[in-house]
């Protein structure tokens, strides 16, 4: 089954419909010059309010260790998503799981991710020279599909609800990060786009089983 972060969360009610619909994670952007900005008092609040198997991932953009702790204390967060250029040698003073976000672009290798610590779990997105994430732009699926196969992989960049089967069943990816894919604006979640995209997670999930059963009774 392949996990899901529903990330750029601003709202109590997109928070809440994200976890009815199935959503493993929920996602919040501590980077201030982020539009999905949000307060950690508000992320606090916001996920104090939903199921206990639902964790926060507080996303940071080349902030302080000091800073990254302060609020994943604060916020109960279960990972931290640094979304900069955070050097591996700062990652095991992080106090949570951390995830670290790789961005690629058309000319990268597989070997791009070599440099990132061991026990960190990949997220995968497009590169933009500006952005950090929320480009709404579709990485390289073949590229991610061999990283994926290396080590344990989440993928993020214009996943929607029309773009998602396939990415599942290239890819194969451990989870998937959603954030601009489910919006009506910025940081403002779409309840349409949002039940379409986990509708469409389901039925590649269900392919996929079908397929791997398939294979099985073959052998």
């Amino acid at each position: 089954m392949t996990f899901i972060k529903v990330c750029g969360i601003t709202r109590p009610t997109d928070a809440e419909l994200a976890a009815r619909l199935g959503a493993n994670w929920i996602g919040f952007v501590f980077w201030p010059q982020s539009p999905r900005f949000v307060e950690p008092g508000v992320a606090a609040q916001i996920l104090e309010t939903l199921p206990p198997h639902v964790g926060g991932v507080g996303v940071f953009v080349d902030q302080t260790i000091s800073e990254v702790n302060e609020i994943s204390d604060r916020v109960r967060l279960s990972a931290v998503q640094l979304h900069g250029n955070e050097l591996s040698a700062v990652c095991p003073h992080f106090s949570r799981r951390v995830i670290k976000a790789v961005r690629l672009s058309r000319t990268d290798k597989p070997d791009i991710v070599n440099g990132v610590w061991s026990k960190a779990t990949l997220l995968l997105d497009s590169f933009d020279p500006i952005k950090k994430g929320g480009t709404g732009k579709q990485v390289d699926l073949d590229l991610a599909a061999q990283i994926s196969r290396r080590r344990r992989t989440i993928l993020a960049g214009g996943l929607r609800a029309e773009t998602v089967a396939e990415a599942v069943r290239r890819v194969s990816p451990y989870g998937l990060d959603v954030s601009s894919g489910v919006e009506s604006s910025p940081g403002i979640k779409s309840p349409e786009r949002m039940r379409a995209f986990f509708e469409a997670v389901t039925m590649a999930n269900k392919e996929s089983l079908s397929i791997s059963s398939s294979v099985l009774k073959q052998r």
